[in-house]
């Protein structure tokens, strides 16, 4: 079974990736200071969440 994540997470994620999408890589940690930079996320937790859904979002975007 995969992880679910809250909408607000997946919501955040996917305009940062419509936004930014040239910006974030597939490497996690390199895509946490990125979130941000690109947003106003206060909690680390929620931070990470988004972060690592954006990684996913990356790693499995079809390629061009």
């Amino acid at each position: 079974m995969g992880n679910i994540r809250h909408s607000n997470i997946k919501r955040i994620s996917l305009r940062l990736v419509e936004n930014y999408g040239n910006i974030f890589t597939t490497d996690f940690d390199a895509n946490k200071p990125l979130v941000t930079k690109y947003t106003t996320i206060e909690s680390k937790t929620i931070r990470n969440r988004v972060a690592g859904y954006v990684t996913r979002k990356m790693t499995h975007k079809p390629k061009e």
